[in-house]
């Protein structure tokens, strides 16, 4: 694949769709492969104990060396046919994948998880900016398979990292976005992961858990010893003793595990859906384990699974196993392992003897794969959108400068893009315009591009320079029933808010959409004009957009900080037509009067 520059849409389409079809071909080699073998398989079973007849005839010795040999070459042979079926599965999430970057590329976004676990209501953007539910951010840009990959990028959308984050967020992005093939086998290693954020902290909780077992010497003594003297019994009760001894054995350790049992149980419920999930978290940390990068953030990241004894995969699959042997313990024959070999018991002290070994690195280890997936989303952005841009951060400068700066939700082939420049703390730009011409669209725009751009990902912009910001917003206040909460005095304590956080914090980016809408067009010109007064003294710097024509007068008084734009609306031949463009001044178009017209409103 071409990089950067010479990147297209129709290139990109070119090669997903030529992915798909490979990927579509491997699917179907591999299925009939394994259809051809599975009968092999059978015929193999069939003859195999056949052949055990046969051996039979010479004697044990001979059958037992035959059983033997052929169990662990039947085996060998299932495992390696179920590699096949594994491999068709991993081929069909490929292909799975490449169809939803098709679809991705016409706008169609739906099939992508939306976040809406994550919404904070009280958030300061979240829902004004459309950030996570169907149709949002998260869902357009997210392509983490894990809960935690899917929560670490809901952390990146709502959180301001510090500059050298950010840069180290940028220069992960721009290595992982030209890895393409090892991005997609890395997410479509996580595909159908069925965690969540319960069951990951119930592991996390565990992993605090005091252990009963391996601080117990005396118990781990009886683990021993017990058992031991159990198939002894049983064996001699074959020939030499009376069974009723060998039951004798085999109920005191009953009763030793009715006396744990509580213990055992709560192991058990730390660990019990944990087998499958650390399975699959093994997997994606394997494949990353064998790859090498360069940019800083990913090697620290990669540094994570470094260990002496076991990797990072290993060590997961290892715990994993651990958890699924302990996991027997719901199998109907379980009480024969139990009374015989203090089933549980063995388990557990195993699970106590890894966690002791790798409670520290666990959260490393989950922390490291979270920041992963969420950079494989920014990384995936950014391969997708050879138009967009890194944006110039500048800590110290006053200024924020954007150049084709459109809303990344709009299809690019339908996208107006505008330019916007604000030269310094304390400026405010009022933007007026009729209805449906764009200014709350505009507003979303400016702030998405932000929240972007401080979260390290490419922003649709041609170029994009600002200082880092906190982006808090007015546009979508709603009653509150629950509270008994009327719309306007909700809208209040939204601005009151946003108030504190320009007075009490230096970069705050405001966007304001018709405010005090809820009171009376002479309570709601008094309010606006002292509100934008107070914003302007307290440094505070963004977009307003209103309908309240009268606040453009303000401009004149307040030359250095406050500039009116618009956005203007034309009727042509009973036809309104928007070109969705910033222009300077006062909007001088009006259209509710033609639109209420249309609908039979009858207007003199």
């Amino acid at each position: 694949m071409n990089s950067g520059n010479i990147r297209t849409y129709n290139s990109l389409q070119k090669e997903y769709q030529e992915l798909f079809n490979y990927h579509t071909q491997q699917v179907e080699i591999l299925r009939k492969k394994y259809n051809q073998f599975a009968l092999v398989r059978l015929l193999t079973f069939v003859v195999g104990v056949g052949f055990a007849f046969i051996v039979s005839d010479y004697g044990i010795l001979p059958t037992m060396i035959y059983l033997v040999a052929y169990i662990i070459g039947f085996g060998r042979f299932m495992v390696w046919h179920q590699g096949i079926s594994y491999q068709r599965r991993h081929h069909s999430a490929l292909l799975d994948i490449n169809q939803n970057e098709l679809k991705y590329l016409s706008n169609e976004y739906g099939d992508f998880a939306d976040g809406k676990e994550f919404l904070d209501p009280l958030h300061s953007y979240a829902i004004d900016l459309d950030v996570f539910g169907k149709f949002s951010l998260f869902q357009y840009i997210n392509r983490a398979s894990t809960i935690l990959g899917k929560k670490k990028l809901a952390d990146y959308f709502l959180t301001t990292p510090t500059f050298e984050e950010i840069k180290n967020r940028q220069e992960a992005a721009t290595e992982l976005s030209e890895r393409l093939e090892w991005r997609q086998h890395f997410q479509a290693y996580g595909i159908n992961t069925e965690d969540s954020v319960a069951e990951v902290n119930l592991i996390r909780r565990w992993l605090n858990e005091p252990n009963f077992i391996s601080n117990n010497k005396f118990l781990r003594a009886i683990m021993i010893i017990l058992p031991i003297i159990t198939w002894i019994l049983i064996i001699l009760s074959f020939a030499f003793i009376s069974y009723k001894i060998a039951l004798v054995a085999a109920a005191v350790q009953l009763v030793i595990l009715r006396k744990f049992r509580q213990k055992i149980n709560e192991t058990h419920q730390y660990t019990t859906n944990a087998d499958k999930i650390l399975k699959k978290y093994a997997r994606i940390i394997e494949h990353i384990e064998k790859e090498d990068f360069q940019s800083e953030k990913l090697k620290q990241l990669h540094l994570n699974f470094s260990n002496e004894d076991l990797s990072a995969s290993k060590s997961l699959k290892q715990l994993s196993y651990r958890i699924g042997q302990l996991n027997v313990r719901y199998n109907v024959f379980a009480l024969l392992l139990s009374v015989t070999v203090l089933w549980d018991f063995q388990w557990v002290l195993k699970l106590e003897q890894w966690k002791e070994k790798y409670k520290l690195l666990l959260p490393k280890w989950f922390d490291a794969l979270e920041e992963f997936e969420a950079m494989n989303s920014l990384a995936t952005l950014h391969y997708n959108h050879p138009d967009w841009v890194f944006p110039d951060i500048q800590p110290d400068s006053e200024v924020f400068e954007g150049e084709g700066m459109g809303h990344p939700l709009i299809n690019h082939e339908k996208r107006i893009s505008n330019n916007l420049a604000l030269p310094n703390k304390g400026h405010i730009k009022l933007i007026t315009g009729s209805n449906m011409a764009g200014k709350s669209t505009f507003l979303r725009a400016v702030g998405v591009n932000i929240m972007m751009a401080m979260m390290g990902a490419p922003v649709c912009c041609k170029r994009f320079q600002l200082p880092i910001l906190e982006v808090y917003t007015s546009m979508r206040t709603q009653d509150v029933l629950h509270e008994s909460t009327s719309s306007f005095y909700a809208e209040l304590k939204r601005l009151k808010v946003i108030i504190e956080a320009v007075e009490s914090k230096p970069n705050v980016f405001l966007l304001l959409d018709e405010i005090l809408k809820g009171t009376n067009s002479k309570d709601r010109h008094k309010g606006a004009k002292a509100l934008i007064l107070q914003l302007i003294k307290t440094e505070g710097m963004g977009l307003i957009a209103t309908h309240d024509l009268e606040l453009g007068v303000l401009e004149s008084d307040y030359k250095d900080d406050i500039e009116n734009l618009c956005m203007e609306v034309e009727v042509r031949e009973q036809e309104l037509i928007f070109d969705y463009t910033i222009k300077k001044g006062v909007s001088q178009s009006f259209n509710a009067t033609y639109l209420m017209r249309n609908m039979g409103i009858r207007i003199e």
